[in-house]
């Protein structure tokens, strides 16, 4: 069977969660004899023509076309808003790829960059296609449900008013934008809705305004034409039918991760009561997903309670990278680490006495958690939905009110006086990435044969 799989970034450039998780599912469906490509989008800064944005590659001998997105005028779009979620040049190269591979079947894990077109597309052409949510993004522009203060968010309000507003905020001076503060979602929605295609009534940004105010529209309408929808956990559950996903193609499944053979029995943790306690932090070092925030927690502990290792990268956020540095610089506990292949992850929990997981947004339940189970590693994690969905506090690790460094740094503290090998005993373990494409196989309706 040929399938296809989508991804709004990939290996080799690019190694989060979403991406492990692409890459494991697709390495599974070719040792179960499927023939498999990948479409893929890469943040390109450059202003490229149109016929420039695209290219073709192998990674792990999967053969994988990739689209160049940027946020600027392509073909007859020029709203930047819309080429972020209806990318039209998207589009029309993904048909190429329809014609070229001929997928029975298409399988999406993130579709920023790439658009919600190619779901119309390929609906058009009668060809299954199902989605694994990894983020908000199909409901949230920012893709984590953060507001410009970094205060968490419901969701798009009925005329995404509160997500229009978000978008002038950040689009103006840290004045305009208090003063925008000021003004009522709801006016805003309202007026997005009155002038909405209006040839009458003209203003700056305004087809921004329009783009955003139609894009829940677009992404739901796209979801409903879809066979199934794979979510992680609850909360995206409840999210995706709160905003009108027929409740029918919604399934809720569990993650699966890769684990080896000689990683089955890992032996329980255990903390030696005058050892220093060795913390370790494993993902993106992106704002949201809080690492400032183990940094702050560490270096209110006395000298040599506690050391943290920090596992990550992040070259979208230079700037966020180079505080956190800064912020760690005096302390000789805290170590930066760099990255590691994905496979060396469980040796990686070998030198880890309790993960860190301090995201200070809603979360998707981050497959780092569940390595840390399969690796009977005990959690302290923000108490949010996607974690607290697998990490159970005082069970199999601790939980801290997200954000709050003191509360983090209290939990910490509380480790010393906690039977941890008992919260190793406790591991949840997780579905394997066989397990996880066995689901697939029943929510797509294949048979192994």
């Amino acid at each position: 069977m040929r399938i296809l799989l989508t991804v709004h970034q990939f290996f080799p450039d690019f190694k989060a969660g979403t991406e492990v998780l692409t890459l494991s599912v697709a390495k599974e469906l070719i040792r179960r004899g499927h023939e498999v490509c990948i479409f893929t989008g890469y943040p390109c800064e450059n202003s490229l023509g149109d016929d420039e944005r695209f290219d073709e590659y192998i990674y792990d001998e999967i053969p994988v076309y990739r689209f160049y997105h940027s946020y600027v005028p392509m073909l007859t779009q020029t709203s930047l808003i819309e080429i972020g979620y209806n990318n039209q040049l998207s589009r029309k190269h993904f048909s190429h790829i329809l014609k070229i591979f001929k997928p029975e079947l298409v399988h999406h894990f993130h579709l920023n960059r790439l658009g919600v077109g190619i779901i119309n597309l390929l609906a058009d052409h009668d060809i299954p296609q199902y989605f694994t949510p990894t983020d908000f993004w199909m409901i949230c522009p920012t893709a984590q449900l953060i507001l410009k203060d970094g205060q968490f968010c419901l969701g798009p309000d009925k005329l995404s008013g509160n997500c229009i507003k978000h978008f002038a905020q950040n689009s103006v001076s840290d004045f305009n934008a208090k003063l925008i503060s000021f003004i009522p979602d709801s006016l805003i929605g309202e007026i997005a809705k009155i002038t909405k295609g209006s040839k009458i009534i003209h203003f700056p940004m305004q087809n921004e305004v329009e783009a955003m105010s139609s894009r829940l529209e677009n992404t739901i309408s796209a979801l409903n034409r879809m066979q199934g929808i794979v979510a992680p956990n609850r909360f995206m559950v409840d999210l995706f039918l709160r905003y009108g996903v027929n409740r029918r193609i919604v399934h809720e499944v569990n993650f699966g991760i890769d684990i080896h053979k000689e990683n089955v029995n890992i032996p329980l943790k255990k903390l030696n009561a005058d050892a220093c306690i060795r913390l370790g932090f494993i993902g993106t070092l992106a704002p949201h997903k809080g690492c400032h925030i183990a940094i702050e927690a560490v270096k209110s502990l006395p000298d040599g309670f506690a050391s943290l290792d920090i596992y990550g990268s992040g070259p979208d956020f230079p700037e966020y990278v180079k505080s956190l540095e800064d912020s760690a610089m005096a302390n000789s506990n805290i170590k930066f680490c760099g990255t590691f292949p994905n496979n060396n992850i469980f040796a990686i929990f070998e030198t880890i006495d309790v993960l860190i997981v301090p995201s200070v947004w809603f979360e998707n339940t981050p497959l780092v958690v569940y390595s840390a189970q399969a690796s009977n590693c005990p959690v302290i994690g923000s108490d949010l939905p996607g974690i607290s969905a697998v990490i159970k506090h005082g069970i199999n690790g601790l939980l801290f009110k997200a954000g709050d460094s003191d509360d983090l740094s209290d939990k910490i503290k509380r480790i010393k006086d906690i039977d941890v090998t008992a919260m190793s005993a406790c591991a949840i373990q997780p579905k394997t990435s066989v397990q996880y494409v066995n689901d697939l196989y029943d929510i797509w309706g294949v048979v192994e044969g």
